[in-house]
Order: structure tokens, then C-alpha cells, then sequence
């Protein structure tokens, strides 16, 4: 009897070692997809992607840092104060050069380092790869209408304060290819050709990376551009789709 009692626990000792060496290695081969390993902005995009980059809101150094090994170039900005809830002070601006080939119109592209680095691979494992499977060439730029303005949602008098009052959120306008087609979300986000089938593409691959997104799906305030941001919450809201019979839209929450 002692014998069986020995031998079994040898077997579940083995068992777990397996299962241990197996995560080790899953861990290993896809960090991603694991909630403690480190964030890698050069890694695609994993299970745990967006609630990593989301964290680095409250780390801008290691922010700034996983930029510059991710060959990302950027312009440290000095702390802004403004009224009520408004001001930074983990501001960036994109640079041109470096592992980024897209340029921002207008630049320089000034926002909060988290969502700098959300734009970076967005920019790598959405936006590119996209633009070559739907036009067979790659986005040269991005046009948008900015990041910080110190303003409560909507431009309202009072109410909570927008994500853009700290820089953490873009207005994406549209984009330039190579060779000078331009796709616009005012002009292209509806219809059944590849620009409109573009947008809704990257519509949905930051959905993967930022907090917040929103687009033409979500009301006529964003009928002509894509907000994205990197609002502090558990999860990722992207109302997408048409309105369904009970007038609301459809939110996506995804694990961050």
C-alpha cells in the first residue's frame, strides 16, 4: 500500500511539472497571451496586449522606455496644466525616422505616451498589414484632427471630463496611401468597396489596443473620424455595428 501511495504521488508530481513546464513554455513562445509577462511593443498582438499598454498610463517612464527599444522615435514634452482636469505630464510627439514609416498630418503629432505606443502597433499589426491586403501597398500617412484639448466630453459646460483633456485619446481623420489615394472616414466608411471594408478593419484591430474606441457606428459626433483612447477602465468599449432593435448600440468588452 505504501508503495501505491508513493507511486501516485509520483505521478501527479510528474503531472505537475508537465503542466508547469508547458505554461513555461507557452509562456515563452507567446508573452502575450499571459497576463504577468512584460509588455513587448514589438510582439503582435496577444490576449493581454491592450490591458498591458492601458497600464503604462501610470508608468510613463517604462512607457518612453519600451518606445526606445521598440525603435520608436519620440520628443519628451514638458508637463501642461490647465484648467479643472486638464494638463499632462507624460506627453510625447512622434518623430519621423526610426521603426515607424507613417507620418502624422498635421505634426508633430503630440500626445500621451500610452497612446503613442498604442498608435505604434496599431500603426505595425493593424493599420499596414490592412492597407496591403485590401490596396496591395502601404499607408505613407495619417491625417487627424489632434489629441489634447482641454474640454469636457462633448465640448459640454459641465459633466465629465474627455480623455483628450490629458492627451490620453486621437481623432483619426483618414489616410494617404504611397501613391496618393486618400481614404477618409467622413467620405468612405460606408459602402462595400475596399476603402470602406479598410476602415472598419482598423476600426476593429484597435479595438484590440485601446480603451476606448468609437467610430461612425457609435453616433453622428464621430461621423467623420475615429476616436481612440486610453480611458483607465477594465475592458475595451467598441461599439460596433448598426443600432440594434432596442436602439442601442452593440459594445464589445474585451479582456485587457
Amino acid at each position: 500500500m505504501r508503495f501505491l501511495a508513493v507511486l501516485k504521488f509520483l505521478v501527479w508530481l510528474a503531472l505537475l511539472a508537465a503542466i508547469a513546464l508547458g505554461l513555461y513554455a507557452f509562456t515563452r513562445s507567446r508573452p502575450q497571451d499571459v497576463p504577468w509577462a512584460a509588455l513587448n511593443l514589438g510582439q503582435p498582438i496577444g490576449l493581454f496586449t491592450g490591458r498591458k499598454l492601458n497600464a503604462l498610463t501610470r508608468d510613463a517612464p517604462l512607457c518612453r522606455a519600451l518606445l526606445a527599444d521598440a525603435g520608436v522615435r519620440t520628443t519628451p514634452l514638458p508637463p501642461r496644466e490647465g484648467a479643472g482636469g486638464c494638463g499632462y505630464a507624460d506627453g510625447v510627439t512622434l518623430d519621423a525616422g526610426g521603426a515607424r514609416a507613417i507620418a502624422y498630418a498635421p505634426r508633430p503629432l503630440a500626445t500621451a505616451c500610452v497612446v503613442a505606443a498604442s498608435l505604434a502597433m496599431w500603426e505595425w499589426d493593424v493599420v499596414q498589414p490592412a492597407a496591403l491586403r485590401h490596396f496591395g501597398r502601404p499607408v505613407a500617412r495619417i491625417d487627424h484632427f489632434g489629441s489634447y484639448s482641454c474640454r469636457r466630453i462633448y465640448g459640454r459646460a459641465s459633466g465629465r471630463w474627455s480623455e483628450h483633456s490629458t492627451a490620453d485619446a486621437v481623432d483619426i481623420a483618414g489616410f494617404r496611401l504611397g501613391d496618393g489615394t486618400r481614404i477618409t472616414v467622413a467620405r468612405d466608411w460606408t459602402g462595400a468597396g475596399a476603402k470602406s471594408a479598410f476602415l472598419h478593419d482598423v476600426r476593429d484591430g484597435a479595438c484590440r489596443l485601446f480603451a476606448t474606441t468609437l467610430s461612425p457606428d457609435y453616433n453622428a459626433a464621430h461621423a467623420d473620424h475615429l476616436h481612440l483612447d486610453q480611458a483607465e477602465r477594465g475592458g475595451s468599449f467598441c461599439p460596433s455595428g448598426p443600432r440594434g432593435e432596442t436602439g442601442q448600440h452593440r459594445a464589445v468588452t474585451l479582456p485587457r
